[in-house]
């Protein structure tokens, strides 16, 4: 699909959500926006300027009174001539509006093909047209920030000031093999390799906060882990304030993964609760505590789980298999052992939270310590941008050319191979080299109309 294709023919969609309300919106962006609109309210509308209009239907009848936007190119959202007619928001009035548009030549627009267009037009680079679907999906206040953030290019310019960084290195080392024959070493008088260095650490710090970012969009996965009956079901409807896991005083109750959604400030959490780790009785029950251990390889974060009263069994397991997972203690059931709740001190003289999940004692200590586990990410939304899994692999990969370049002062042609590639993934993030294979997954992701 080359970019002629897509420039040629002028685009029509409901650009407001499906169902009822006082206004609906459809919008039409391409080469013969202006002529069809002129066609649907009978009269051409001044720039940027609201118009009140009657919509006329092909044979004269009339469809709505709204008004009509018109936005000439290059000054619109796409770069092409934009037109918006604001309707009353029902969907007969909406339809019979897109179907006038069809009929006089427009066709009906992709998901995500108005900010496709602004990208290919150069209004937006990659990153904030991808911010646009993370604004209108944030799922609370700190998403809706960090997603504006990344829409106004504060993720993009950090992106493209390692970029240029990274230029400047390439340069000299460039230099140096274009000029062999001078007297100066350029990567000991230029400090070639101290500056990848430090390209290295901004890289570092950009992932972190793009991680961060990307918890805010996709929420952070925990699991609750630990011994049959120490109330790990418990925790969770405490957490939850509902019913979702089956609670009895019989060990081995929860054989399946349970999971629940929970807002924690303004951060997501996904829990999921797992069967007790224990010498299974049968093959449901062994069944399950696999599966325990598997969603515990694969979590953001695992809360483990025990009651104060038998510590063994889970310790030497989480010690040897999470070394990559971030996990925090929990001791529940305080009430039974008449503690009080927060920060306890443990025997191997490390700490774990206290809390009663039947009295509801530390569990907002508990919230706190959660988000503090993952970086403090939403409790203020400041220098955290919003990102996707590939922003992160691209960052990751950057980070491993980079690692390696360092390694190579006495192989030139290999580390200028090595720049080069490190740059190029950060060219990936902003879209300044990405294939049409990769633009069509992202904009399919968009709702239509946008």
């Amino acid at each position: 699909m080359s970019e002629p294709s897509r420039s040629a023919d002028t685009i029509a969609a409901i650009a407001t959500a499906s169902g009822r309300g006082a206004v609906g919106v459809v919008r039409m962006s391409g080469p013969r926006s202006l002529a069809i609109a002129e066609e649907v309210a009978g009269v051409a509308a001044s720039p940027r300027r609201a118009m009140l209009a009657r919509f006329s239907d092909g044979d004269g009848s009339l469809i709505d009174r709204g008004l009509v936007l018109v936005f000439p190119a290059p000054g619109s959202y796409t770069g092409e001539d934009v037109v918006e007619f604001q309707c009353h928001g029902g969907p007969v009035v909406l339809a019979a509006m897109l179907e006038r548009c069809l009929a006089l030549g427009a066709r009906a627009a992709r998901a995500g093909e108005f900010t496709e267009r602004a990208f290919l037009h150069g209004k937006l680079d990659l990153a904030q047209a991808e911010a646009v679907a993370d604004l209108i999906d944030a799922s609370s206040r700190a998403a809706a920030r960090s997603a504006l953030r990344s829409l106004e290019g504060d993720f993009s310019r950090r992106v493209e000031a390692i970029r240029e960084r990274l230029l400047e290195s390439r340069v000299l080392v460039e230099a140096s093999l274009d000029f062999p024959e001078e007297e100066i070493d350029v990567l000991s008088s230029y400090r070639v390799i101290e500056r990848i260095v430090n390209l290295r650490d901004s890289v570092a710090d950009l992932l972190r906060q793009a991680g961060q970012g990307q918890l805010l969009r996709e929420g952070v996965r925990v699991v609750l882990l630990g011994e049959a009956n120490v109330g790990k079901s418990s925790l969770l409807n405490a957490l939850a304030g509902d019913a979702i896991a089956i609670v009895t005083a019989i060990p081995g109750t929860t054989r399946d993964l349970v999971r629940a959604t929970i807002m924690i400030g303004d951060v997501p959490f996904h829990f999921t609760d797992t069967a007790g780790l224990r010498d299974a009785g049968d093959e449901v029950e062994r069944i399950g505590i696999d599966r325990a251990r598997a969603a515990a390889r694969k979590a953001d974060l695992v809360v483990r789980v025990s009651d104060g009263f038998d510590d063994a069994g889970v310790e030497e397991w989480l010690a040897h298999e999470l070394e990559d997972v971030p996990w925090i203690r929990v001791r529940n059931k305080a009430d039974l052992r008449g503690e009080s709740a927060g920060w306890g001190a443990r025997r191997d003289g490390g700490r774990e939270m206290v809390v009663s999940a039947r009295t509801g004692a530390g569990l907002e200590d508990l919230k706190g310590a959660l988000l503090e586990a993952v970086g403090g990410v939403g409790q203020d939304g400041e220098g955290v941008f919003m990102a996707r899994s590939r922003h992160l692999e691209a960052l990751c990969r950057c980070m491993d050319h980079l690692d390696l370049a360092v390694t190579l002062e006495n192989r030139v042609e290999f580390l200028a191979e090595e720049l080069r590639y490190a740059e190029a993934r950060l060219g990936d993030i902003t879209g300044s080299r990405t294939a049409d294979d990769l633009l069509g997954d992202i904009f399919r992701s968009f709702c239509i109309g946008k």
